[in-house]
């Protein structure tokens, strides 16, 4: 297994999560230091999951024949441009387009990813590479958010931006240094932008794509209907703010590091049950915020929530790759969609709850979706959610791609 490309890759992983969401520990910085509500700040999680949702297959398309090292780089790289530019955006509506340039680099990140770390992966530990990679996200709702929130209320949240333009760029270095060079399989090579794009879209078609990106789209909607607002949230709930807030958002990514780190080696196994007890979990957990009940109870519900939700991506992810393993690029381009569809329409959906006063039904929502993406994982069971692949199976698919 090549550690330190997944490692590098990994890294990348942190910066663009953190930078993703940011903004739901910024939104009162953000808002005040444009002029805006914290609800317009909490819709720049719905314009970024809109564009990225919307781009993510025909840009995938477009670059499958372009080596999946180069591919890799070029998404950081402009990465780096977009958040030095949100760093210094003068008035929200520059802030904004600033991230919509990172959006549209952000699908295809994690479109090649998924393939990517499958093929660094030795036979049948594709889950535990992507384990591995996911390390990354984990840290950053571990460490990114909340350290970027920190240092956003402390020098300001444009000093919290560039910080990110400046590790993105250090991810490129690594990434030109480390990464092997993987030119595109050969069928990719043979296959017309065109037709890869309509292949993308035509895989959903597949009954257990369907479903496994109908259930992203439920939790992640569940999700960031109310993780957007957890300034607001738990302001309300236990006044924790400034320190305090970034504190709990410490604690959040912390527990799901944790989780990540005991269930992801067991992604490879009995995946469909542990993502049905890992929906239990947050179903219970974010359910529990919906009341005002203190410090304490808030803390702990918090904590459990960042713990089921932080670790479901692996398992989702890796299932992406198991149930269309003939088409992985295409399958891991419609998940993306879903996840960013899930993003947008969970922030939106936030934003008109909070704009209507109905701040505290955002855990409800969040709880309720949690347990209809529960039954249909249960539903589904091995279809969408099976076991790795043999390594004789895993070969044999090889040999079928490349010829």
């Amino acid at each position: 297994m090549n550690r330190p490309a997944l490692a590098a890759i990994g890294a990348s992983a942190f910066f663009y999560v953190t930078a993703e969401t940011l903004p739901v520990g910024l939104l009162p910085q953000i808002a005040d230091g444009l002029s805006v509500s914290e609800a317009d700040v909490g819709l720049l999680l719905t314009s970024y999951a809109l564009v990225a949702a919307v781009s993510t297959i025909p840009l995938t398309a477009l670059t499958m024949r372009m080596p999946r090292h180069t591919v890799i780089a070029i998404t950081v790289a402009i990465f780096v441009v977009s958040q030095a530019a949100a760093a210094v955006a003068p008035t929200f509506l520059v802030l904004t387009l600033s991230r919509l340039i990172c959006a549209l680099a952000h699908g295809v990140f994690w479109s090649v990813n998924g393939p990517v770390v499958a093929r660094l992966a030795p036979p049948g530990q594709a889950g535990r590479a992507t384990a591995l990679v996911f390390v990354g996200n984990s840290l950053a709702i571990v460490l990114g958010v909340p350290l970027g929130t920190a240092l956003g209320q402390w020098l300001g949240w444009r000093v919290a931006i560039g910080a990110m333009a400046v590790g993105g760029a250090v991810c490129v270095l690594l990434l030109t240094r480390v990464l092997p060079r993987l030119q595109p399989l050969p069928h990719d090579l043979n296959v017309r932008p065109g037709a890869q794009l309509r292949a993308a879209v035509a895989i959903v078609r597949d009954r257990q794509v369907a479903m496994l990106c109908l259930i992203t789209a439920v939790v992640v909607v569940g999700q960031f209907a109310a993780y957007t607002y957890i300034a607001p949230l738990v302001r309300r709930d236990a006044g924790l703010e400034g320190v305090a807030l970034s504190a709990l958002l410490l604690g959040y990514g912390a527990v799901g590091l944790i989780a990540n780190f005991l269930l992801g080696r067991h992604s490879d196994r009995r995946p469909g049950q542990i993502v049905a007890g890992l929906l239990i979990v947050l179903a219970v957990s974010a359910g529990a915020l919906a009341p005002v009940l203190g410090v304490v109870p808030t803390v702990l519900a918090a904590l459990l929530w960042g713990g089921a939700f932080t670790t479901l991506p692996v398992f989702l992810a890796s299932a992406a790759l198991r149930v269309a393993p003939r088409s992985r690029d295409a399958a891991s381009a419609v998940y993306v969609v879903a996840f960013q569809i899930g993003i947008g329409a969970g922030a939106f959906l936030g934003e008109r709850l909070v704009r209507a006063g109905h701040l505290g039904v955002l855990p409800l929502l969040t709880a309720g979706l949690a347990v209809v993406a529960m039954l249909l994982v249960v539903t589904a069971g091995r279809r969408v959610f099976p076991a790795r692949l043999s390594e004789e199976d895993h070969h044999r698919i090889e040999a079928q791609l490349a010829a």
